[in-house]
């Protein structure tokens, strides 16, 4: 049992560290340079999340309503959803270079001027009765003015915005990727928890099935029909059952809390399993049919597709570094003396054709980085695209398998409790002892962790081929509908 809660740990944490750094990964990647979403706060988001206030009394929490709360307290979706407003903020940001700006300015000034400091010294003959002093003013002026200013061709600020934009756009996926992702660690969490609390009952029933043998056992050895001995392995068998209930109510306490930390419930809150372990036979789907609809669905693959048109038109933007480029600037107010409040209007029009010529090799430096990003975003879209191929594969591999394997479990089931049963009889008869029952109750406790096994393998299987689709939330609701 306690080689089983190790693994169960291990694999809650690789899946949500994988759904981080999936879903971080594809954020403003020109942004982020090399090893975004590799942080221990990225890989550690989808596994916390901001916790609701307590409810008073015991909540009945189904898997519909753990994945609701997880969509909206989980802690990596909410980041994912902010860095979807920093991409819309980043493409207003580059969209304001090529929409109107219009300013306005007044000031007030008073001035008196020393013209000597200027180097001006006017010396006249007496005779010409011409003095100019040496210091003007006081004096006072205003001046009030709006001036705006339009860039008419710039292609370099052209490209840089619609750079933007698709990386706007590659947000927003990954915010969808991200629900995804989201609804699969949901599903994981709620689904071990739904097993581990199959065991705790399971487990009970053992030790009650261990206490009836003991008992029977005990009441044969004190009639004498029966050796001590028989009363040992008895009693043995029922401390083992009680010692792995002990464990299966520890596994379902702590499984419980890592479904509360997923979703965001209060620290403390009491909640129930509403669901417990469905089952519904799969309706097959080929391998190509499931590529196609992944390949069409999956959030993550469109974001890569927006990655790699961004990267584009960042380099058609580093290119375009050696374009010239065209504006125009107006200004229009009124000017004027404070001494009567003379005014007049004055104006300035102004069209800008800047030329470059010769920059020091920035616009080449520009278009290699530019180069080795585009190829970067290229070749993660084909490992991804490789990525899916492999999980849709995989999840119809593995409900394939474990479809099997429930039934299989099912049966071995019956079969193993018409053992204990005949074991059970043989023993009242007295043809055998206890080491036939100990044996055959060893066997019914493992035909029922396989079938709780597999049957948390097949649900978990169909949540995880519903995320190969990239129809996370539609497919759990369609696989566990009313479960």
């Amino acid at each position: 049992m306690i080689g089983r809660r190790a693994i169960s740990s291990a694999m809650t944490a690789v899946l949500l560290s994988l759904a981080a750094g999936h879903a971080r990964a594809q954020a403003t990647p020109q942004a982020a340079g090399p090893g975004f979403g590799t942080s221990a706060a990225a890989q550690g988001a989808f596994a916390g999340s901001v916790p609701e206030k307590p409810v008073p009394g015991t909540l009945q929490l189904s898997l519909q309503d753990a994945i609701t709360r997880g969509l909206r307290q989980n802690l990596g979706l909410l980041l994912s959803g902010e860095d979807v407003r920093a991409a819309r903020g980043e493409r207003w940001k580059q969209l304001s270079a090529l929409l109107p700006s219009l300013t306005t300015s007044s000031y007030v000034e008073g001035s008196q001027v020393d013209l000597a400091e200027f180097g001006f010294i006017f010396k006249f003959p007496p005779s010409a009765g011409i003095s100019i002093p040496s210091v003007v003013g006081p004096f006072g002026y205003f001046d009030s003015r709006a001036y705006l200013t339009q860039s008419i061709f710039d292609w370099k600020a052209i490209n840089t915005s619609r750079s933007a934009a698709q990386s706007a756009k590659s947000a927003q996926y990954t915010y969808k990727d991200a629900r995804d992702l989201v609804v699969l660690a949901v599903g994981y969490t709620y689904l071990q928890a739904i097993a581990d609390e199959a065991r705790v009952e399971t487990a009970d029933a053992q030790v009650n099935t261990a206490q009836a043998l003991y008992n029977q056992a005990s009441d044969q050895v004190k009639a004498g029909t029966s050796p001590a001995i028989d009363a040992l392995r008895a009693q043995v068998e029922l401390k083992s059952r009680q010692q792995g209930l002990i464990q299966a109510k520890n596994d379902l306490a702590i499984e419980k809390l890592t479904v509360a930390r997923v979703i965001g419930l209060a620290p403390g809150q009491e909640f129930e399993l509403a669901d417990k372990s469905p089952y519904q036979p799969f309706s097959g789907i080929t391998v190509d049919d499931a590529l196609k609809r992944a390949y069409a669905s999956r959030s993550d693959f469109q974001a890569a597709l927006s990655d790699v048109r961004a990267a584009e038109y960042t380099r058609k933007s580093a290119e375009a570094g050696n374009l010239p480029s065209l504006s125009f600037s107006a200004d229009y107010g009124l000017a004027g003396t404070e001494q009567g409040l003379n005014t007049h209007s004055v104006f300035d029009v102004r069209g800008s054709l800047s030329i470059p010529i010769f920059q020091g090799g920035k616009v080449h430096g520009d278009i290699l980085e530019a180069d080795a990003r585009l190829e970067q975003s290229r070749q993660r879209l084909e490992n991804l695209r490789a990525q899916i191929d492999q999980d849709v594969r995989t999840a119809l591999l593995n409900l394939e398998s474990a479809e099997e394997q429930v039934a299989v479990a099912q049966s071995n089931i019956d079969l193993a409790e018409q053992t204990l049963a005949q074991s059970r009889d043989r023993f009242v008869a007295g043809v055998t002892d206890t080491v036939e029952v100990v044996q055959a109750q060893e066997a019914v406790a493992s035909a029922h962790e396989s079938y709780i096994s597999s049957l948390y393998s097949d649900n978990y299987a169909k949540i995880s081929l519903a995320r190969a689709l990239g129809l996370a939330e539609e497919g759990v609701k369609e696989y566990f509908r009313g479960k």
